[in-house]
């Protein structure tokens, strides 16, 4: 006898990331979606789909030191530059390859960010948040200062990455160069919330007294958590400073640690997939609002003129709105939308 419905007979299968057929080949076709997308898009929009992927690294790095382990961070631009920086010296300055170079960035920024995550094992909530915001101006500080390793105000100049003799000069083959890293990220970290150490996240985020009185070590998951996360974020900086050929400590101020935390907030805190719609909100936001008042500006100067003025007063408006509206992100209404669709014509 064969039963309708989707039944799972053991632990594995359970805890599979695509559990159904259907869900196979709808990312499979997605994946293909990714592929074909830069050979239909030119320009600028090649661009904004590379930024895209490396926001989208960023993102799931502090979504697994924020949204899953409790612990608030407002340094991520600062580790990004961390990475960008490490890449580039190893690139440009020692003449090493792009493939020693990002995992480098990676390493080093996981170090950096265990180290500035000591306070942590004493801090909590906002306190944590401002130790943090200090990482992010003492890091500032050193890569103006430090200008025999980042070549202070005046920034590095590197190199797009080479692989058995072709370059990735354009923005389209960089692209799929990026995929393939942000695809592996984004699943090794959806894998990690299944295991040992990603319950343990989570325990440390909702109730760290339990955790600890289960015999979950907070002095060791906390820094694990800070490493990964800043692991992440040192290589989508590197990615990044690769993509502009060029580093300066303008591209990592306090504004970029504060688009990322609006990034896992907007998409949903603890959520993989969040993290990613939240990196596509914030990237097209700002080039949306611009296309409107290009639009707008032919008809009514007077209010394109206005609108320029306040942009940034507009893009901070349309997120609080946001969050008025979407508490939970945008990671929580996909899932409300399938809801639907499984109960579907039914309401209950």
């Amino acid at each position: 006898m064969h039963y309708c419905g989707d039944y799972r007979t053991s632990y594995v299968k359970d805890v599979e990331i695509f559990q159904t057929p259907f869900v196979r080949v709808c990312m499979a076709l997605f994946l293909v979606f990714l592929l074909v997308l830069p050979f239909l898009l030119k320009g600028e929009y090649q661009w904004i789909l590379l930024q895209i992927l490396i926001a989208s690294i960023g993102a799931v790095g502090i979504n697994i030191l924020t949204g899953f382990t409790g612990q608030i961070s407002l340094g991520q631009g600062a580790f990004l530059g961390v990475g960008a920086y490490t890449s580039a010296y190893i690139t440009a300055k020692m003449g090493l390859s792009f493939w020693v170079g990002v995992p480098a960035a990676g390493i080093v920024t996981a170090l950096c960010g265990m180290v500035f995550g000591i306070p942590s094992l004493r801090l909590k909530g906002l306190y944590l948040a401002i130790a943090t915001l200090a990482s992010q101006f003492i890091l500032e500080w050193i890569f103006v200062r430090w200008e025999p390793v980042t070549g202070g105000s005046y920034g590095i100049t590197i190199p797009r990455p080479t692989l058995a003799g072709f370059t990735f000069a354009s923005d389209r083959s960089y692209y799929f160069l990026v995929l393939v890293i942000a695809v592996a990220m984004i699943l090794f970290a959806s894998n990690l919330m299944r295991t040992k150490t990603g319950r343990a996240f989570m325990a440390v985020r909702d109730h760290y007294i339990s955790a600890e009185i289960m015999g979950i070590s907070l002095y060791k998951y906390r820094l694990l958590s800070f490493g990964i996360s800043s692991f992440y974020a040192g290589v989508a900086g590197a990615l990044y400073g690769h993509s502009l050929k060029f580093v300066t400590s303008e591209q990592f101020n306090i504004e970029v640690s504060v688009v990322y935390l609006a990034m896992i907030i907007i998409g949903g805190l603890g959520s993989v997939l969040g993290s990613i719609y939240g990196a596509i909100f914030m990237i097209l936001l700002p080039k949306v609002l611009s296309a409107l008042t290009e639009v707008v500006q032919a008809d009514l100067p007077s209010i394109a003129r206005l609108a320029i003025a306040f942009e940034h007063g507009i893009f901070g408006l349309i997120i609080v709105l946001f969050l008025i509206f979407e508490p939970d992100g945008l990671a929580h209404r996909w899932k409300m939308v399938k809801a639907y669709w499984k109960l579907y014509p039914f309401s209950y």
